[in-house]
């Protein structure tokens, strides 16, 4: 996908596991390893604790074709993914099963930052390379491939502050509580609004679901009807933004936005219809799967981390390219026939996944 999105079939996601094989081939054993073969092919799982929004559609999507390249070349065979709504006991499971399978390398969308560290120390023992993407996790024996989660929610809170001003008051849409993702945004979000003197008048979640979103923001305007402005999470902020037109303040409260479709066609009518309108949306890209596929190879070929890429555990990925009002129209018109659920998206190519080791 790279720079230039293209459209893209987004698959529905099974509750279990996918398989997908290049040839007729046996069960490898248990605990495959890439430090056994280092030349491959090798076998890649893939755990999704969480299957409730289109943007983990377009995660696996994405991820999917970027394994058939590699397939194409023969550095891999098979990828299997256990792709559920399940909690984190249901996600040890996954895992489990993907040991069992035999896979090389695990790529996860933890739902917990510390709750799976034992079961990533089974797969460690079984010499699985582990790549969590999305959300960090703490183990020791994972490498996060992640943009900050932190930083992102900061850009467009940072934008919220400066609209509304020292003393503004803000209502706060976010995610799923105690969702690792979740947790790093609102903290990089609170940080900005309390440097800036913003009042934070009420916070709910919304499940990162766009009609619960909606239903959210409602309430919270209900109850706090004169606030400034709504800091809304992606995923949710069409919803958000549909209370506002039901309310008929759409002029009058300033609200993040996010880099989907959707709320981009949103956007764009109401530049048409008053061209003072403004808002901000910031990329989370769904393909950071794929980029996490290029660095999970490389580390089943034994190649080493360059010195610097690394903090701590963590390979932190470029967050691209904020939309704005200012490169709105360029932005758009790369996506506009894209369906309303797709995400602006972005991954590193191989040859900037090379970069990043020696």
């Amino acid at each position: 996908m790279g720079s230039q999105p293209r459209r893209l079939r987004l698959t529905a996601l099974a509750a279990g596991a996918i398989l997908i094989t290049a040839s007729a081939c046996s069960t490898p054993e248990a605990g495959g390893g890439g430090g056994d073969d280092a030349e491959g092919p090798f076998t890649i799982g893939v755990s999704n604790g969480f299957i409730g929004s289109e943007w983990r559609e377009q995660m696996i999507a994405t991820l999917e074709e970027a394994f058939a390249e590699y397939e194409q070349e023969g550095v891999v065979d098979e990828l299997v993914v256990e792709s559920a709504d399940v909690d984190v006991n249901g996600q040890i499971q996954q895992i489990r099963n993907l040991i069992n399978s035999g896979v090389d390398a695990i790529i996860v969308n933890p739902n917990s930052p510390t709750a799976l560290d034992e079961v990533f120390a089974e797969a460690a023992e079984q010499d699985i390379e582990i790549v969590a993407i999305d959300q960090a996790v703490t183990s020791e024996n994972v490498t996060n491939v992640v943009i900050d989660q932190g930083e992102w929610a900061s850009i467009s809170a940072e934008w919220l502050a400066e609209e509304v001003g020292d003393g503004g008051e803000i209502i706060a849409v976010n995610g799923i509580d105690g969702h690792p993702a979740n947790e790093a945004r609102w903290e990089g979000a609170s940080q900005v609004f309390e440097e800036a003197g913003v009042e934070v008048a009420a916070n709910d979640f919304a499940d990162w679901d766009q009609a619960t979103g909606q239903q959210v923001t409602q309430n919270l305007l209900a109850s706090h009807p004169d606030v400034d402005g709504i800091f809304v999470q992606d995923g949710m902020a069409l919803g958000a933004f549909q209370a506002l037109e039901s309310e008929g303040t759409v002029d009058e409260i300033a609200i993040t936005g996010e880099a989907r479709v959707g709320f981009m066609n949103r956007w764009a009518e109401q530049r048409e219809e008053n061209p003072d309108f403004s808002s901000v949306g910031v990329p989370n890209p769904p393909a950071g799967s794929v980029s996490a596929l290029h660095v999970v190879v490389r580390m089943l070929q034994d190649q080493e981390f360059a010195p610097d890429a690394l903090d701590g555990n963590t390979l932190y990925l470029p967050i691209p390219e904020t939309v704005t009002d200012e490169n709105f129209d360029e932005r758009f018109a790369e996506v506009e026939d894209q369906p309303d659920t797709y995400s602006v998206d972005h991954h590193i190519t191989p040859e900037e996944a090379d970069a990043y080791f020696q």
